[in-house]
């Protein structure tokens, strides 16, 4: 089956929409819907008699994000509720002294900041840097570090602007400056490569509803090895030990892999789901995703310099952008043209000053022509 074949059978989505909207909740392929069909109709005819059967699916699904974001193993590899719960293992985990730093970017979406602001009252001093206010946006957040630095954290794709951060080189310049790494990962993994070895990624978090194209309420937790056991744990259960399931032992300890993050009962029904949207992440590949989401994204660039009406607010220089693209309207306020999209079926959010689109691999270039002229109207 070819690509566009593929992607024929797997989004029917209603013609009446251009769904330009991934970077806040993408719809589901076919086979993540009837994923979840299968499971709700087991759940309804035999309840959890097949249990085993569902947990060999959450150890399939550890191997297949592992391999989605190159760790070294799946025991790397943790499930939580969404990034902000995964951003607050770690800020809440690390070991801070008081008169500590973290430094963060200006354009983070508020989960990556009001976690790290939290630590105010503990005596970790949060800097903001301005990504924007030189053409190096890696630069400028290593030189805001110091002697007292200990963990940057940024989005790899910023929410607002679409900004794509170089995360080779700030994962090299932290492993030199022996600071810790944490991306929030929401808005690239899915759309491009993200490798956590390659990347000197300490700590990497991404919601499963983005682009990697699967439901609210799971989200993937990776925390280097040399790390599990520094994270100071703040939350605990029957699930986040070694021996889980042997409930009549009275003595424990954290479990060694990733899941002692995991206090509680997993979310099944979303671990079923995530993985069958991976496995056509996977079965299409990564790097082909990301030539055909930088295709799209340039077709954005194009359309928008072809319109005089329009002007582009994300940068376009190779290498910083990825799936979202920001425009505005020169005449138009964003939220009377964000309206007027909507009446007519583009599927797009207000963002950053203007009109966020946000198209993935799948969505047709000429629905993303018909959407930036009704927009330049």
């Amino acid at each position: 089956m070819t690509i566009d074949e593929l992607v024929a059978h797997e989004f029917p989505l209603d013609p009446a929409l251009i769904y330009l909207n991934h970077a806040a909740v993408a719809p589901w392929p076919r086979r993540t819907a009837e994923a979840v069909q299968k499971f709700a109709q087991e759940n309804m005819r035999s309840g959890a008699a097949n249990y085993g059967a569902w947990q060999q699916v959450e150890n399939d699904l550890r191997v297949q994000c592992a391999r989605v974001i190159n760790a070294a193993a799946a025991a790397d590899v943790a499930f939580l509720k969404n990034t902000s719960e995964a951003l607050s293992v770690v800020a809440h985990g690390f070991p801070w002294v008081n008169g500590d730093n973290v430094v963060i970017a200006d354009e983070e979406f508020p989960s990556n900041r009001i976690v790290w602001e939290s630590l105010r009252p503990t005596g970790v001093e949060v800097r903001v840097i301005r990504l924007r206010a030189g053409p190096d946006p890696e630069q400028a957040l290593i030189e805001a570090s110091d002697r007292s630095t200990r963990l940057i954290s940024v989005s790899s794709v910023q929410y607002a602007s679409g900004l794509r951060i170089d995360l080779p080189k700030l994962g090299a310049l932290c492993r030199r400056r022996n600071i810790a790494f944490c991306v929030d990962a929401i808005q690239g993994l899915g759309a491009y490569p993200h490798d956590v070895t390659a990347m000197g990624i300490d700590f990497l978090m991404a919601d499963a509803h983005k682009w990697l194209l699967g439901p609210e309420g799971i989200a993937v937790f990776y925390c280097r090895p040399e790390w599990r056991e520094r994270l100071i744990l703040r939350q605990y259960g029957w699930r986040m030990v070694e021996g889980a399931g042997d409930y009549d032992r009275t003595e424990w300890e954290p479990a060694r892999s990733a899941r002692r993050f995991e206090c509680g009962s997993p979310n099944m029904l979303g671990i079923h789901a995530l993985s069958a949207s991976l496995s056509l992440l996977l079965e299409v590949g990564i790097p082909e995703i990301e030539r055909r989401v930088l295709a799209r994204a340039e077709r954005i660039f194009a359309g928008v310099a072809d319109r005089p009406e329009l002007e582009l607010l994300t940068r376009k220089e190779p290498g910083r952008y990825a799936g979202i693209v920001t425009f505005r309207h020169r005449h138009k306020p964003s939220a009377e043209l964000h309206a007027a999209l909507r009446k007519h079926g583009v599927i797009c959010a207000p963002r950053g000053g203007g009109i966020r689109f946000s198209p993935h691999f799948y969505t047709s270039l000429d629905q993303i022509d018909r959407a930036l002229t009704l927009a330049a109207r």
